[in-house]
């Protein structure tokens, strides 16, 4: 079986390659774009099955089927709700949004696996009937939010639950934990993803650089240029400043 990832980015398609080893399918190519994605599917096989996201860095990824007649089934894989009944027109054998539970991701799976037997001519029109599509969108924002992240120490592994997080940060093109122990464990991962993978009541992303926990709030303080600055237990190694853009969000999000 051929598989195939489309998604521009790149921490979250290893992400989703490694949750595919574990279940037993192995990803021959991954693509990061529209147009990188229409050159390849014109110079090469097409893929059994395509774990395809929908927004790329250079449009949507609905641009490819306008320039290339592909008939392998897909499995998408995106943040958005919206585009699902565009997506069910096509060759589409399931609509995960992100962050992709693994248990719908090997349901999915399988769902594919168990249509293999059919006929080339049969597999390339599978489509879910409406019914099928109403039950997947009746509750699009019922998500299963990471609360746990584990992270690599030499050879060790070591798994950090949310209630020890002090607070995300990006630094030197890393991503990493902060815990209330007051240190820093480099994760795989940006926090762009993070957004999409955490609970929204519980974490906010109050600049580029920084995610933070409401538990973790020590103090906020007024700061330059109609800007907060927060105060974290441990945190010393710079300043947590809401941005000035997001510091409405952010005081609608502490209530």
């Amino acid at each position: 079986m051929i598989t195939l990832i489309i998604e521009d980015e790149k921490p979250a398609a290893r992400l989703l390659q490694r949750k595919l080893e574990k279940l037993d399918v192995t990803v021959e190519t991954m693509l990061h774009s529209v147009e990188e994605s229409v050159e390849w599917f014109a110079n090469n096989q097409h893929p059994d099955l395509i774990f395809l996201d929908i927004q790329l860095s250079d449009g949507l990824s609905f641009e490819i089927f306008e320039k290339i007649d592909i008939k392998s089934a897909i499995i998408f894989t995106t943040a958005y709700d919206e585009y699902a009944l565009k997506a069910f027109k096509l060759n589409s054998i399931d609509y995960l949004l992100k962050p992709i539970d693994e248990d719908d991701l090997e349901a999915a799976v399988s769902k594919f696996k168990s249509r293999l037997p059919k006929t080339t001519a049969e597999t390339s029109n599978i489509q879910l009937d409406f019914e099928q599509i109403r039950q997947m969108l009746s509750n699009p924002f019922e998500k299963t939010y990471k609360k746990r992240f584990t992270v690599k120490i030499g050879q060790h592994l070591k798994v950090i639950t949310k209630e020890e997080i002090e607070c995300f940060f990006s630094e030197n093109k890393g991503t990493y934990i902060h815990t209330y122990d007051n240190r820093n464990y480099l994760i795989d991962s940006t926090l762009e993803i993070l957004e999409q993978e955490l609970d929204k009541k519980d974490f906010f992303r109050v600049s580029r650089k920084f995610i933070v926990p409401l538990q973790a709030i020590k103090e906020i303080q007024v700061y330059t240029n109609s800007r907060l600055k927060v105060i974290l237990p441990t945190y010393k190694e710079d300043e947590v400043i809401v941005s000035r853009e997001k510091v409405q969000d952010f005081k609608s999000w502490l209530g």
